[in-house]
């Protein structure tokens, strides 16, 4: 048993000198280590021996068995040094290659393309800001008063230095108005942020889109025009809208702007509350405090201006009904769309 271990081994090492490619290393394998191989054989003779004498048989196959793996190892880095050294990083060609899944817009940023091609088609172009504003921009410019609820704590993330994550894109319509002539006409689209407990159809952290168009003689009927425009260019020539009295500090008069219900065609059901109509967006002719804020006579210019959420208008466009989902990160989920 001894002696046959031992010529093995020589066996290999001389099988393996000899060895110049991968095939020829995996025939070896076979052939001493495989399961009808000359070790397996060996070892299957152990039951031959006597009581006596299988304690140093077994110590000696086991000598054998790490002399043998040593010498597969060494022989498989002296192949792959000489790969390396003759075809640079060491590719193996033979090996089936690896399959990329294609990734696609997330339906957030697929809405927010959407409606911006549509605003670009009404001759708005895309404006950007920072996510980070001062209080100025956020509340004052826009005609917010100092004791308005959205300056609270409790409804606005504020940093140590008083700057805040804005709470809406219009302060973009401010820093565009503060640095540019009438006529204007923009739309911004942008991520905001409010201290908001996460439930089915709200979150901290969400999109708008705002429009704002100032120039000469520009009326409600014009607002009224670009979002029926914006309707039926979004969700078809079906669809109707209605515009509500309403409040806002930067807008007098201020609307809210409702789509006759996509589920329903107006009918009443579950999704609309039974009333027909789905809440998308809030608007108004800019006040003309706002309009004197960044320098603008009130006399001379005015205009409309108009703010919606990127997620209620992908809820209704992919029937979801719960906000959280477009935030979980679910491939499951995002594979949809």
């Amino acid at each position: 048993m001894l002696q046959k271990l031992e010529n093995i081994v020589n066996s290999v090492e001389s099988k393996l000198s000899a060895v110049n490619d991968n095939n020829g290393l995996e025939d070896a394998r076979i052939e001493f280590l495989g399961r009808k191989g000359l070790l397996p054989a060996l070892t299957s003779e152990m039951r031959n021996l006597t009581p006596e004498e299988r304690p140093a048989a077994g110590k000696a196959l086991n000598q054998a068995k790490q002399k043998i793996n040593a010498l597969f190892a060494d022989a498989e880095k002296r192949l792959s040094a000489s790969t390396t050294a003759d075809n640079g990083p060491g590719i193996d060609v033979t090996l089936p290659g690896r399959k990329q899944n294609l990734g696609s817009k997330h339906p957030v940023t697929k809405i927010i393309d959407e409606c911006a091609r549509v605003f670009r088609r009404m001759g708005f172009i895309v404006a950007d800001g920072p996510e980070i504003e001062t209080v100025y921009n956020n509340f004052d410019a826009l005609n917010t008063p100092k004791d308005h609820p959205s300056r609270d704590e409790l409804d606005t993330f504020y940093f140590d230095d008083g700057r805040l994550l804005r709470t809406q894109t219009s302060p973009v319509q401010i820093r565009v108005m503060e640095n540019n002539e009438p006529p204007i006409r923009i739309v911004a689209p942008g991520r905001c942020f409010r201290r908001d407990t996460p439930d089915a159809t709200h979150s901290m952290n969400f999109h708008q889109i705002e429009g704002l168009y100032i120039d000469k003689d520009v009326s409600l009927a014009d607002l009224k025009s670009v979002l029926l425009t914006f309707a039926h260019e979004l969700f078809g020539p079906d669809v109707n809208i209605r515009l509500r009295p309403h409040f806002f500090p930067f807008t007098e008069p201020s609307v809210e702007y409702d789509f006759s219900c996509i589920m329903c065609k107006g009918k009443g059901c579950s999704v609309c509350k039974n009333s027909g109509w789905l809440e998308i967006a809030g608007a108004g002719m800019v006040d003309p405090e706002v309009l004197q804020n960044v320098g603008y006579d009130p006399e001379k210019w005015s205009g409309f201006a108009f703010g919606m959420g990127i997620e209620r208008i992908a809820m209704i466009r992919y029937r979801i009904n719960d906000i959280r989902l477009l935030y979980e990160n679910d491939t499951r989920f995002l594979k949809q769309f």
